[in-house]
This record gives C-alpha cells, structure tokens and sequence, in this order.
C-alpha cells in the first residue's frame, strides 16, 4: 500500500513493480523506508491522510527536480532520489486543474455521475447495436465542471479526452498508468472544448483580478498555471504574444467574436473585447506549457 502511495507522488515506487512484490519482482530502491513508512501505516491505524501528509512534507519530495549532467549519468532513473521527479499528471488531474486554474471547478462532492463535453455522435458510432443504443447527451450547469471522478464511464467508449491523456479502460485493474507525449495531447490542450472554456474564463480572471497593465494580468494567469511567479524573461515572451495577438484581433473583429463565445461576451460586456481575446489566447499557451501538466 505505501508503495503505491509513494508511486502516486513520486511517479515511481519504491519497489518498481508494484504488482509483483514476489521473488519475479523488482528489489526496492531504498529496503529500510520501505519498512518504515510500512509500520508507521499500521501504526497510524490505516491512516492514508496522514501517510501522504508524511510524504508530501518530506524534504525527499519537495527537492527541486534540476538536474545537473554528473547526477543525470550517475542515476538517470533517479532510483537514488537525489532530485524530484517530473511527472505528468494524470488525466484526470490534467482536467480537473484546468478546471481551478480557470475558477470554473465545482467543489461540490458526491452525487450521481455527469456527462462533460465528447464528440457528437461518437456513442452511437461505437456503440449503435438494436434496443442498445443511445445517443450521449452533453451535461450543462455546474455538471460540466465536476471533478473528473464524477465523469460517466462507459469502457466501451471511452472519454476521448481522458483516453488521449493515457486514462485506462478500467476493464482490468491498472496499479501503474503509461504516460505518453504526444503531439495530439498538445492539441487537446489547446482545441478541445472544456480546455477553450477554461481559457476563456481564465482570461475574464486575468483581467479582473490583474491589475491595470496586461503585464499584471499575465504574470497572474501564469502563477495560476505553474505555482509560481514568472521570471523576467517569461514574462517578456508571453506579453510579445499578447500583443501579437491583440494586433492580430484588432484587424479580425468576427475572430474575436468567435474566440470568446456568447457567454464571455455578454458578462465581459463594456471590457475591451479585443484585449480579452489576446488574454485567452494567453490563457490557452499556459494550460499547455510542460510546467503547467507536469509535477516537478
């Protein structure tokens, strides 16, 4: 159990094969915390909080994950722990911090399963078979932005969203995801309806909460994405673009229409539609940088 809570924080468990613990398995990196964070898991009473609470504050995980040539030679699989390790969220996480960066997550928790966003048609396409057949109908409201847990699954069609970020099938148990990088991922992130939605909402949040110049704007949307205040050099790339893309929009007034949607428009109205724009497209470069999907 510790090893795969370990797994879930540092990408890699301790043992590396956390589904064969058996003489066919890997030997764990590091035998004696293995041991400990074992008993102290008993001892706490099966406390899973206060397990990762343990993890989470120790000085192992919160190392910066840099690296120099010398350690990347030495240990290039980091089985030694000298740095943190990068880790692409799940897909799930992907989303569902998509969701927070934007301010449109919804907190609330249980209740029945909801339907985000997926291409028309594609149930019926999969899974179009006499007296079973049935069209996927799109969720509204606050269902939309739910945690992806609540998400409804069907394995025979999955969410392409989920899928393409690596999501599993859950038609056998999976102890260890695949992560892949793939050049679709990065479209999903910039094309596909609930990631546009987040940016524009992460735009109406830039400039409201950003201060008069588009620079303090930005600098908010990009410590909102990564946790952490942009240098002066990012912080110079990303205006370049925004002013690019504000000079781009100034000439297109239909592509500005057409970038913040109806319900922007409206609760953005008397705001300067063009400078919104430009910050969502801001919006939609941040939800896709490395740092931004990745743990590290």
């Amino acid at each position: 159990a510790v090893n795969r809570y370990w797994q879930r924080l540092f990408g890699t468990g301790l043992v590396k094969s956390p589904e064969d613990f058996g003489t066919q398995g890997a030997w764990p990196s590091h035998p004696d915390l293995l041991d400990t964070l074992a008993i102290e898991f008993v001892e706490s009473g099966w406390d899973v909080k206060a397990m990762l609470r343990l993890m989470l504050n120790s000085a192992t995980y919160r190392q910066s994950s840099r690296v120099t040539p010398a350690w990347l030679e030495r240990d290039p699989e980091n089985r030694l722990l000298a740095r943190a390790a990068r880790v692409r969220l799940d897909a799930e996480q992907v989303r569902d911090q998509a969701l927070a960066v934007s301010g449109l997550i919804t907190q609330k928790l249980g209740g029945p399963s909801v339907f985000p966003y997926q291409p028309k048609g594609l149930w019926l396409e999969l899974n179009n078979r006499p007296g079973l057949s049935s069209e996927y109908i799109v969720g509204s409201g606050d269902s939309l932005y739910r945690r992806s847990v609540y998400t409804f699954w069907k394995r025979t069609v999955l969410s392409p969203m989920l899928k393409t970020m690596d999501a599993p099938s859950r038609e056998f148990c999976t102890v260890q995801r695949s992560r892949t990088n793939t050049p679709l991922q990065a479209l999903l992130l910039l094309q596909a309806p609930q990631f546009v939605e987040a940016a524009r909402h992460l735009a109406v949040r830039m400039m409201q909460q950003g201060g008069e110049h588009p620079r303090e704007g930005i600098a908010l949307g990009f410590e909102l994405a990564t946790a952490r205040i942009p240098s002066a050099r990012e912080l110079q790339v990303l205006m370049e673009f925004y002013q690019d893309r504000k000079a781009w929009f100034e000439q297109e007034p239909q592509a500005v229409r057409d970038m913040l949607g109806t319900e922007v428009a409206v609760s953005a109205e008397g705001w300067d539609q063009v400078a919104l724009a430009a910050f969502m497209e801001v919006g939609r470069l941040l939800l896709n940088l490395d740092e931004t999907i990745n743990r590290g």
